[in-house]
């Protein structure tokens, strides 16, 4: 296995923020060096293990996708290279895990994105027939392809809170009509050029999250990952019909694997109750999640 860094520690530049995965530090007023650790978040909980590379893969599927989807939104990427800004003690810790961004007004809103209906889009539909206030045929099931992409955004919770589903209502009372709907509008483009593109190599994008700020001009821009297996759900397509025909969740590239083993542990005879600490993750789990990662980047690059 290789070393893992479950979190980082630069001294040459002022630490702004921790995240679920990523540490972000400042570099003078307006760029930001992101640092991709290895940590894994389920249920909006960090794991204590580390998953040891997956810093590396999350920032080079990132950068693949930013070049991809060029054309429908600006990004957040400066084209430095983040060694540059460090002291030479320190280009090791960030080699291959880090992003030289710009530094935006960031929007408290993850721009979410359904292909398909899964995870807590699949319970919500069962409840009310509809995802977010989205009104969906009925009859559908779980892992079930929908009509057209739909959006469904969230509000950005504190850390360590969970995100809150809101209707489209309530992004345009946080941001404004025309942004609102600026945002929705880019989202789903993206999604669909990213999930066009994935099919043809074998993978099928069932859901995603992007998130946005604005420049100093104002103009939106996007930001922190993108299309990553932490903030998209991932089936291999050789493996969806079968799932879908018995009604199950389809094998998956993303963290999925890490949230099932955390559904059926049982701590004291109970099941997790998704609060900190979480439960130690064993080896053969954070073997197969690196596994899952690092065969979805060679997917998309083949």
């Amino acid at each position: 296995m290789t070393t893992a860094l479950h979190t980082s520690s630069l001294t040459s530049l002022p630490l702004l923020a921790r995240g679920k995965v990523r540490d972000n530090y400042a570099v003078g007023e307006d760029r930001i060096l992101m640092v991709a650790s290895d940590r894994i978040s389920a249920f909006d909980v960090i794991m204590g293990e580390p998953i040891p590379g997956k810093g590396v893969l999350l920032t080079q599927m990132a950068l693949f996708w930013f070049d991809k989807l060029t054309g429908i939104c600006p990004n957040h990427l400066t084209g430095d290279a983040p060694e540059s800004v460090v002291t030479e003690a320190e280009k090791a810790q960030i080699k291959g895990r880090s992003m030289l961004v710009k530094r935006l007004k960031p929007i408290p809103i993850e721009a979410v994105v359904r292909g398909y209906l899964a995870g807590s889009g699949w319970k919500e539909y069962q409840q009310s027939q509809s995802v977010c206030g989205v009104p969906l045929p009925a009859g559908l099931s779980n892992a079930a392809r929908l009509p057209e992409p739909i959006y469904t955004p969230a509000a950005k919770a504190e850390m360590g809170e969970h995100d809150e589903n809101i209707s489209f209502e309530k992004t345009v009372e946080i941001v404004g009509d025309e942004l609102a709907a600026q945002i929705r509008d880019i989202s789903i483009a993206l999604y669909k050029k990213a999930a066009m593109f994935a099919q043809t190599k074998g993978m099928i994008i069932a859901d995603t999250k992007f998130e946005f700020g604005l420049d100093e001009n104002g103009t939106l821009t996007l930001m922190d990952e993108v299309l990553t297996p932490d903030s998209s759900r991932y089936w291999p397509v050789e493996g969806y019909e079968a799932a879908f025909r018995a009604g199950q969740n389809p094998p998956s590239y993303d963290k999925q694997f890490v949230r099932d083993w955390l559904e059926q542990v049982r701590i004291n005879g109970q099941p997790w109750d998704k609060t900190p600490p979480a439960p130690r993750l064993p080896r053969e789990v954070i073997e197969k999640t690196a596994a899952k990662y690092q065969e979805a980047l060679e997917r998309l690059k083949a």
